[in-house]
């Protein structure tokens, strides 16, 4: 049996039982296996769980008192927020222990890594005041403190990187990644969300219906991509960028307050891409056309040139091969190459749609597609048959 390590607990459930006689730790710990199993599927078998390093020792604290027994139980987990809310409710399912009836209730969930921050912020004062005592600047240091303390207070809302208590606010910030979040903590701005990926979650979806969205994006080509992809799905009331060829990660405080500052409403930025749409003469749609067509044919040549070698082609807009790597190498290479096609003598699946849009590529060309696929919008993915 797996021990789950001090370092990866994230949270620990804490149940009081009653019994209606006298049982011991084993009759606990039997009932909470044999009367939780299968209830969540094999996935989530508390079994399994604990083979797996997932769920820790379980502990059982036991009292017994007039002919009862009572007492605390205690699972450490490492599993995520909702995952082991589940594991929670199903000990509240137990109706006996041993031979007695037996009621079981959750008391309360608690999140270890809170008391680390308790811990990071107690130590921060000591070392505050070593520092102090060898004569450095206060304020400089009251600062660096802050700076510490917020960026500790990063946490998860449904699985997604958040500031403390996001839904305690009327309004949000969202973002594209973690280390965004953490840049905004870091200067005081606690009602921030990231995507963490490229396609958008349904609880950002869900909080952008109920409270005044705020989008904060890189100022890069993958910038555009998601804002697009975001004003297709969610409610979104205004936009920020970062300044252009910056990312939101790297902006220092002045920086960031004058992005938020000079973010726009939605409707006044959807009226400019109207606005711009509606200059683009007839000529210049026909010669976009023409332009697709010679893709096709470009991207037909190529693949036909590559087929058999497992081999893939990065393109940029104009056509120009920017390089060729084994397929094997398609995800280490994408993240360094600005590439508007992938060519590739593989099948598509979605881990590596996930990539290209990550990427900012528009067109995706393989031999054919794996399973079923959730492609961004701005994407175009191709078979070989469709060329």
């Amino acid at each position: 049996m797996a021990k789950l390590a001090q370092a990866t607990v994230k949270y620990t459930i804490y149940a009081r039982f009653e019994a209606n006689g006298i049982v011991e730790k084993p009759d606990v710990i039997g009932a909470i296996f044999g009367q939780t199993e299968g209830l969540l599927g094999p996935d989530m078998d508390l079994r399994e769980l604990q083979r797996t390093g997932r769920i820790g020792r379980i502990e059982v604290k036991i009292q017994n008192k007039n002919g009862k027994s009572s007492g605390i139980i205690i699972i450490p987990s490492s599993l995520d927020s909702s995952e082991t809310a589940l594991i929670a409710a199903c000990c509240e399912t137990i109706e006996r222990i041993g031979p007695c009836n037996a009621k079981v209730r959750v008391e309360k969930i608690e999140d270890v890594r809170s008391e680390k921050r308790k811990y990071i912020i107690e130590r921060a004062k000591e070392l505050l005041q070593m520092l102090y005592d060898y004569g450095m600047e206060i304020e400089e240091l009251s600062e660096q403190l802050k700076e510490a303390v917020r960026s500790a207070e990063i946490t998860e809302y449904n699985g997604l990187p958040s500031g403390p208590n996001i839904e305690n606010y009327d309004s949000i910030i969202i973002v594209e990644g973690r280390a965004d979040v953490i840049n905004l903590l870091k200067h005081g701005i606690k009602n921030v969300i990231a995507i963490e990926g490229t396609s958008i979650p349904e609880t950002i979806i869900d909080l952008s219906k109920r409270k005044i969205t705020t989008v904060f994006l890189d100022g890069d080509r993958g910038g555009d991509l998601i804002l697009k992809e975001l004003l297709s799905v969610a409610d979104i009331d205004f936009i920020a960028r970062a300044p252009r060829g910056k990312e939101v990660e790297e902006l220092s405080k002045k920086e960031i307050f004058k992005a938020l500052r000079n973010k726009v409403p939605v409707d006044q930025y959807q009226q400019e891409i109207m606005k711009n749409n509606n200059n683009t003469n007839t000529k210049e749609i026909k010669v976009n056309k023409k332009i697709e067509r010679e893709k096709k044919e470009k991207f037909k040549e190529i693949f036909e040139e590559i087929l058999g070698t497992r081999a893939a082609c990065f393109l940029d807009e104009n056509l120009n091969i920017l390089g060729k790597v084994p397929v094997k190498e398609i995800f280490s290479v994408i993240k360094e190459i600005k590439a508007d096609a992938l060519i590739l003598d593989s099948e598509i699946d979605q881990k590596i749609v996930d990539a290209c849009a990550q990427a900012g590529i528009r067109y995706i060309v393989g031999k054919n597609i794996k399973g079923r696929i959730k492609a961004p919008e701005f994407i175009t993915v191709l078979k070989a048959l469709e060329l």
